[in-house]
């Protein structure tokens, strides 16, 4: 069953953990797990009202810097606003457009690369890998431009427009991986018996696939923050007063000669949260690929 084999993938990532601990792993690991846990406490932990205008305490530098202060641990910005408060408050929309986005591709892509592997070189084959070459062809960013600027600019938006851009990638992997898995024995014997076609690929193709897309969809939460970042900073993304690090970024590049700060912080978020989530993802490759494990097959 599907349940039982994602139990059995979060059992191989455990066991893998043991057997195969990467060093860069495990600092992924830890860090999106902290990155994650600040960002749902962020309401209850952070020092400072995020939102809050203060033109008394503008471009205080960060407590280490010469005329800094431990009340702004790193700084505030051109508005008096504090750059850790607005870091924390950051995070969590950048995770919520990363997972959501990725959640909305991933069914997408996993639907239709199951329905195309199936059905491997029939007409519906062919229709599916044609529109799938058509969105491949055209750049992921292109088409969130174009449709960022045909609909109001939001977080919503901006979480279907790359969901509904992404999703190709998805398909072709699992095309790929079921093309593989339906040759196997276990696959021509349900067909045997009479299985139907619901059955086979709901309870023996999809579990076998799933530990490919689970990769692939960890690097795309990565892919889908930077995407959201840089539309932010180019203000084609979420608005004010929503924060984002993309924002942020945007709000200090005109001061980023006299307040380094309020630039460079949230460009170091950004960079520290895609590294540790594709050295996450390239662990969680090493861990669930079926090359690497013993015995040979991924099979039930």
């Amino acid at each position: 069953m599907v349940q039982n084999k994602i139990l059995q993938s979060f059992r191989t990532v455990r066991s893998g953990i043991i057997q195969n601990s990467s060093p860069l792993g495990l600092i992924g690991l830890i860090t999106v797990s902290v990155i994650i846990i600040l960002a749902i406490l962020a309401p209850w932990i952070v020092p400072h009202d995020p939102f809050k205008i203060d033109a008394t305490n503008r471009l205080i530098p960060p407590f280490w810097v010469v005329d800094g202060s431990m009340n702004h641990i790193l700084g505030t910005d051109h508005l008096g606003r504090d750059i850790l408060s607005r870091l924390i408050y950051g995070g969590r929309v950048s995770l919520l457009v990363g997972f959501l986005s990725v959640l909305i591709a991933g069914v997408i892509g996993l639907f239709l690369g199951l329905i195309s592997g199936y059905f491997g070189g029939t007409w519906i084959d062919q229709f599916i890998m044609r529109f799938v070459d058509a969105m491949l062809a055209i750049p992921t960013l292109l088409l969130v431009l174009v449709a960022i600027v045909v609909f109001e600019p939001g977080i919503v938006t901006l979480i279907l427009v790359i969901g509904l851009t992404s999703w190709a990638q998805y398909t072709r992997l699992v095309r790929g991986e079921v093309l593989s898995v339906k040759e196997r024995e276990f696959v021509q014997s349900a067909t045997t018996l009479g299985a139907s076609k619901g059955y086979i690929i709901r309870k023996h193709i999809l579990p076998n696939v799933l530990s490919s897309f689970i990769v692939v969809s960890t690097i795309g939460i990565a892919t889908a923050i930077m995407t959201e970042s840089s539309l932010s900073f180019l203000g084609l993304g979420i608005q004010p007063p929503d924060i984002t690090w993309g924002g942020m970024l945007n709000d200090g590049r005109n001061y980023i000669a006299t307040s380094w700060w309020i630039a460079t912080f949230p460009g170091l978020a950004i960079t520290i949260t895609v590294l540790a989530i594709t050295f996450l993802g390239d662990w969680l490759r090493d861990i669930l690929d079926p090359k690497l494990k013993k015995g040979g097959d991924a099979d039930e």
